[in-house]
C-alpha cells in the first residue's frame, strides 16, 4: 500500500487532531508533513521558491503569504517522497473529508505501473468530463479530465511528477492547484478518480491559506481573470488533442 502524507501548520492543532482521528482508523500507514509557513522562510528561501516577475507574467494577481506556504509545502512532499523508496505517494491537505471506497481506491492505484502517470487526483466535480476512463474499482473510474479542476486537497503523486514539479516550478507564480491544471508546462500526466474521494473543507482554507482575509479583486484584475480563463480553454483543448492517450487506460477494465 501506499504512503500517506497529510500537509500540517504547527499552528493548526485542531486540523491536526481531527486528521490524526480519521487517518488513525484507516489500514494505511501515514504520517504528518510539517507545512511551510511562509514567513518562517528567510528571503533567500523565499527567492528561490516565488518569483514575482513570473507572477506577474503568469497571473492575475500577486500571491499572499499563504498561497505561497501552501505552494511550497506540496514542493516538499515531492522532496519527501523523492527521499524515500515509495513508487508513489497519497498527498492530503488537512482540511478534507475522505469519502467511502478511499481505501480500495489507494489499494488500486497502487497496483498501476509507476511510470505511466504523474498525478492522480482525488478530487474531482460532480460534473467532470472525461475523455477517456477505465474502471478503478467496483465503484470508481480512472479519467483522464477535459479540463484539469483546480484544488490540492488530495491526490497521488508518483516519483516521475515529483521530479517535474522540482524541476519546473521552482521558482512559481501561480498558486499550486492552477499551476497544475497548466499541465503542457512541464509535461505532467495528470488523470483523476470519479467520482470524488475528498471533499474540500473551504472554512479551514479560508482560515489557513487567506488568514489575513481574502482581498476584493480589482477591475483590472477580473478582465485579467477572465482573458486568462479564455487563454486556458484554448490552450488546454490545443495540448490535449496533442497528448497521446495514457497507457495506464488503455489496460483492460476490470
Amino acid at each position: 500500500m501506499l504512503p500517506i502524507v497529510y500537509i500540517n501548520l504547527d499552528r493548526d492543532a485542531q486540523r491536526r487532531e481531527r486528521m490524526e482521528a480519521v487517518l488513525a482508523n484507516l489500514p494505511l500507514s501515514y504520517q504528518r508533513l510539517p507545512g511551510v509557513l511562509w514567513t518562517d522562510l528567510d528571503s533567500v528561501a523565499q527567492a528561490q521558491l516565488y518569483c514575482p516577475a513570473l507572477n506577474a507574467q503568469q497571473f492575475c494577481r500577486p500571491l499572499v503569504d499563504g498561497e505561497k506556504g501552501c505552494y511550497a509545502s506540496h514542493l516538499r512532499a515531492c522532496e519527501h517522497l523523492l527521499a524515500s523508496a515509495a513508487s508513489a505517494l497519497v498527498v492530503l491537505e488537512d482540511d478534507v473529508t475522505l469519502q467511502e471506497g478511499f481505501v480500495d481506491v489507494v489499494q488500486a492505484i497502487s497496483t498501476l505501473p509507476p511510470d505511466g502517470w504523474d498525478i492522480i487526483k482525488l478530487y474531482s466535480r460532480p460534473s467532470e468530463r472525461a475523455v477517456g476512463q477505465r474502471m478503478l474499482t467496483a465503484r470508481h473510474h480512472l479519467i483522464r479530465y477535459r479540463r484539469v479542476p483546480s484544488m490540492s486537497n488530495g491526490y497521488v503523486l508518483s516519483r516521475s511528477g515529483a521530479r517535474k514539479l522540482l524541476q519546473h516550478r521552482r521558482p512559481f507564480g501561480r498558486p499550486v492547484d492552477v499551476d497544475v491544471r497548466y499541465w503542457w508546462e512541464c509535461d505532467l500526466r495528470v488523470l483523476g478518480v470519479l467520482p470524488s474521494l475528498v471533499i474540500p473543507g473551504v472554512a479551514a482554507e479560508a482560515s489557513s491559506i487567506w488568514h489575513s482575509g481574502r482581498p476584493r479583486r480589482t477591475r483590472g484584475e477580473r478582465w485579467c481573470r477572465w482573458w486568462s480563463q479564455i487563454d486556458y480553454s484554448m490552450r488546454n483543448l490545443w495540448h490535449l488533442w496533442r497528448q497521446p492517450r495514457p497507457e495506464v487506460l488503455q489496460a483492460p477494465s476490470r
